[in-house]
């Protein structure tokens, strides 16, 4: 495993540290990491993606908080061993329920009807 494995948009609204613990969220639930894999170190993933390493460690310290990962002496983070992987559909759907939202609304605002918005998303979900 290693830092690449997280997409960091730096101009998103949304905070990096946010985008860490949704990426690691959806990761477990879709069954990408598994109890017990470890994460690259917070350096590892700083570096990569030229953030600010206070800023990996605070999302890795949330996602302990919520118990998505624990800290292991001397190997550093890993997915906690109580986190249930592989959610079911409906699970990982409520995950992803709020940016469907959310490109539902764009798409209603630049006024675009819902056929090629779907088959734009159908061609993008393929790649």
């Amino acid at each position: 495993m290693d830092a690449s494995m997280f997409a960091i948009q730096p101009t998103s609204a949304e905070p990096i540290y946010r985008q860490i613990v949704e990426q690691l969220r959806r990761m477990i639930a879709g069954g990408q990491l598994s109890a017990g894999d470890l994460l690259p170190s917070v350096r590892d993933v700083a570096g990569f993606h030229a953030i600010n390493p206070m800023t990996v460690s605070r999302a890795y310290g949330m996602a302990e908080t919520e118990g998505l990962l624990e800290r292991l002496r001397g190997k550093g983070m890993a997915v906690a061993a109580t986190t249930r992987g592989n959610a079911t559909q409906a699970q990982r759907m409520t995950l992803l329920e709020p940016q469907l939202q959310a490109l539902a609304r764009h798409a209603q605002e630049l006024e675009l009807p819902s056929d090629p918005v779907l088959r734009r998303l159908g061609r993008l979900l393929e790649d």
